[in-house]
């Protein structure tokens, strides 16, 4: 039985600018700088505690040692307790955010990365 989702691979074009993103204007902590053989990797998560974090790839060095990778971004939806303060705040970070939109399961916006990669984000109490 899988008891969690542990890592979710984000292959991205820039490490260093994705990290910046992630921890500066998301708000993610760096959980740990890794290197094995020509890659190296950022692991990041909301917080040290998390039981889910994000792994940044270099998207070009995992196409040449795994083709059969899919490095497609994955369509993730992440919770928050204050969506208006978050919202507020990534706007203030120049962080591109669509309109926030009321759901069944709650308010919901989107958001980019500096790649354009978009995220959700839904308000969970």
């Amino acid at each position: 039985m899988i008891d969690i989702v542990g890592q979710i691979m984000l292959y991205v074009d820039n490490q260093e600018e994705s990290l910046k993103f992630w921890t500066e204007k998301a708000g993610f902590t760096l959980i740990s700088e890794e290197e094995g053989g020509p890659m190296k990797w950022y692991v990041v998560a909301p917080s040290k505690d998390a039981q889910t974090s994000i792994v940044l790839h270099n998207k070009e060095l995992v196409a040449k040692m795994s083709p059969g990778v899919n490095l497609e971004t994955p369509s993730l939806m992440f919770f928050t307790k204050d969506i208006e303060r978050l919202y507020q705040d990534f706007k203030a970070k120049q962080i591109t955010v669509g309109d926030m939109v009321e759901m069944p399961g709650g308010r919901v916006f989107n958001f980019a990365d500096h790649e354009e990669n978009y995220f959700a984000v839904m308000e969970k109490n």
